[in-house]
């Protein structure tokens, strides 16, 4: 049993916060776009105990934001109140469970890089999690939006899950108490709302080294396709049933369509792209720009699966 299974349903110990708390910072520099507003506090736990504990001493009224990489993320230039809590480099906890019946569990806590947990699952001859290589971001954001791709999404391979709630009470959820869809989850019932500490992933046991082979040409065809090179987000929008929201844009002749320093990536259309000093403002308002030129063109329209947070304003917190 690990420490943070002390912390579960019903207790209200509270220890000494070992984390670090600071106060006004540049979301700048923990999103992948580059751009955006600042937090009014970041919170960095030492670990899931030490975030359990935090949470216990947080007023309830505190807003509360979760951060993984900072991929799939745009945080407006008025900046954030509140608290956002930076789970990547703390919640790092990665270990195989167990190994049973033709299939392997693997538990990964939220703050861990998919990438990382599809390199771990190869390693120990367990298939399916190839996909997550392909995922710029962590467990705890996959699971909150159902992340995929190449085929793969998170919550097929997920078991269950751990999660928290403001008050920091930690629960064990199954697959079967959340609604899950395209690039979305939802709890089917809660009375408050909960985080994701990190998640189960159950997943047949195969051969490594052609799961090894998969995700390094997964990387490659990434690599060919996206503008890596460039400050971005991942994917903009949800590709429509039956189509692709790249194909789309493009066919509309946006590809490369500029805003201030945001762009229409040039090599993908459903990226957009830092070019200079872009700021969160330009890159929404080209976000818009995106959905009502193709909404006119093709009568589809386009949904965006980056999350947007924070005021509108260009006022600091």
């Amino acid at each position: 049993m690990n420490a943070l299974a002390e912390l579960m349903p019903g207790t209200s110990q509270i220890r000494e916060l070992r984390g670090q708390l600071r106060h006004d910072v540049s979301m700048a520099e923990y999103v992948s776009w580059r751009a955006g507003g600042r937090a009014e506090m970041m919170y960095e736990p030492a670990d899931s105990e030490d975030l359990v504990c935090f949470l216990q001493q947080l007023p309830l009224e505190t807003p509360v934001y979760w951060l993984g990489l900072g991929s799939n993320l745009l945080v407006r230039d008025g900046g954030l109140s509140g608290v956002v809590i930076r789970t990547h480099g703390a919640l790092r906890e990665l270990r195989l469970e167990q190994m049973k019946d033709g299939q392997g569990s693997v538990y990964a806590e939220a703050g861990v890089a998919l990438p990382k947990v599809a390199r771990y699952c190869a390693s120990h001859d367990l298939t399916g999690a190839e996909f997550m290589a392909g995922i710029p971001g962590t467990v705890g954001g996959a699971l909150a939006m159902n992340a995929g791709c190449y085929g793969g999404e998170t919550w097929r391979v997920t078991e269950q899950v751990m999660t928290v709630d403001k008050t920091g009470q930690v629960r064990m959820r199954k697959q079967s108490e959340f609604h899950i869809g395209y690039r979305e989850v939802e709890a089917k019932c809660r009375e408050q709302q909960e985080w994701f500490l990190g998640a189960y992933f159950l997943l047949p046991v195969g051969d490594g080294r052609i799961s090894r082979a998969k995700i390094t040409e997964l990387l490659r065809s990434r690599v060919a396709s996206q503008p890596l090179g460039q400050a971005n987000a991942g994917s903009v929008f949800r590709n429509p049933e039956g189509d692709h929201a790249a194909r789309l844009i493009e066919a509309c002749g946006l590809k490369g369509k500029q805003l201030g320093g945001a762009q229409i990536s040039m090599k993908h259309a459903n990226f957009i792209v830092n070019i200079g000093q872009a700021t969160a403002s330009e890159i929404e308002e080209l976000m818009t720009q995106v959905k009502e030129i193709v909404a006119q063109q093709t009568g589809i329209h386009l949904v965006h699966e980056v999350r947007i947070i924070g005021e509108r304003t260009g006022v600091s917190v």
